[in-house]
Order: structure tokens, then C-alpha cells, then sequence
């Protein structure tokens, strides 16, 4: 029966393995990536500079390098719980944007195509970066804020974006990852306590695992 249980969670954890792969990816395809090596955008006459099409470059690299970063920390951590919640939460920012996208068929400032609202590649950023913060802390979600920050500016700064299509993209992503993820050190029972006594200061630190 042993034999079987665990047969059967190894089985889990490669099914939400799975899911968040194909999540991931269906979150960076919600907008078509840019690797161009022509500083025109087709028939759309506009031109981008090299500053431009460096800075383009650079987010479509990173907002597949932050998702494949955080799924290798999260399963050398070990915690399935958090692949669960992450999975959830970037099924939902990509739903959303996708939904808004085909629904509200915004033209992007290049005028390549109709899928400008909301941005796609921020909406994976923050919520990658949300869900960091809020299941792993601060420490964290500092430097993921920092990049998602920057994937946010690039988009405008490459004329991918309106600036109103990037703030909806992080209020969808970060909005996701709050609703579903929960912290780390609740899952273990983490508790810190700081004590004063005669002798000086202490901290005590317990958990469960």
C-alpha cells in the first residue's frame, strides 16, 4: 500500500509539474514575442531604434527566464504546495489577459496588431514576482519587482504598450498570485519569538516539517 501512496504522489507532483509548464508557456504566448532582426515591424511603417529593439529583445528573454527560474527553485525546494498555487494563479492572469485582449482588440502603438490591452508579458512578470513575494518573502520579491518593473517600462519604452496597458498587465498578474498564494513559512508552522531576560536577548525559531 506504501508502495502505491507514493507511487501515486509522485504521479501528482509530475501532473502539476506539467501543468505549470504549459501554463507558463500559454502565459508568454498571450502576445507574440518580438525576436526581429529588421528594425521595421512589417507593413506597419513603424521603425524601431536599436535601443528599442535591444530593450524589446531583453523582455521576451526575461519573462521566459523569471517563470523557468522560479519553477526550478520551486521544485529543488520541494514545495508542490507552491507549484499548486503558482499554477493557479498563472492560469488565471493568463485567462484574463487573454479574455481582455480578444475582447477589448486594442492596436499597439508599433500598429502591428490588435492585442495591445493588457500587456502580456508584464501580466507573467507580476505575477511571477507576486507569487514569489508572497510565498517566499521579501527577499525574493525585491529583485523579481525589480524585473518585472523593468519587462513593465520596456514594453512602453519599446512601443509595444500603452503605459495603461502595462499597469492592467501587473494589476492581473499580481492580483492573481495575491488571491492564490500563500506564504511559505505558514505551510510549515514557522513561528519566530524574541525573548528578554536578565542574561540579554534571544530568538527562538520553530517548525514543523
Amino acid at each position: 500500500m506504501m508502495v502505491i501512496k507514493e507511487a501515486a504522489i509522485v504521479r501528482c507532483r509530475v501532473c502539476l509539474l506539467i501543468i505549470l509548464a504549459i501554463v507558463f508557456c500559454g502565459s508568454v504566448s498571450a502576445q507574440p514575442l518580438a525576436f526581429s532582426s529588421s528594425a521595421s515591424d512589417g507593413s506597419s511603417g513603424f521603425v524601431r531604434t536599436s535601443a528599442q529593439k535591444g530593450v524589446a529583445t531583453s523582455t521576451d528573454l526575461l519573462v521566459i527566464a523569471m517563470p523557468v527560474a522560479t519553477l526550478a527553485g520551486v521544485i529543488i525546494e520541494g514545495d508542490w504546495q507552491g507549484l499548486k498555487q503558482g499554477a493557479l494563479s498563472a492560469v488565471t492572469a493568463a485567462g484574463a489577459t487573454l479574455i481582455l485582449k480578444y475582447a477589448v482588440k486594442e492596436e499597439r502603438p508599433d500598429h502591428s496588431n490588435m492585442h495591445s490591452f493588457p500587456s502580456g508579458h508584464t501580466a507573467v512578470a507580476f505575477t511571477n514576482a507576486t507569487f514569489l513575494q508572497r510565498r517566499y518573502g521579501w527577499k525574493f520579491g525585491v529583485p523579481a519587482y525589480a524585473v518585472a518593473a523593468y519587462v513593465g517600462w520596456g514594453r512602453v519604452f519599446s512601443k509595444k504598450h500603452h503605459w495603461w496597458d502595462v499597469l492592467a498587465g501587473a494589476a492581473i498578474g499580481a492580483g492573481a498570485s495575491f488571491i492564490y498564494t500563500r506564504p511559505f513559512a505558514e505551510k510549515h508552522d514557522l513561528s519566530i519569538v524574541p525573548s528578554a531576560g536578565p542574561e540579554g536577548v534571544s530568538v527562538s525559531m520553530a517548525m514543523t516539517f
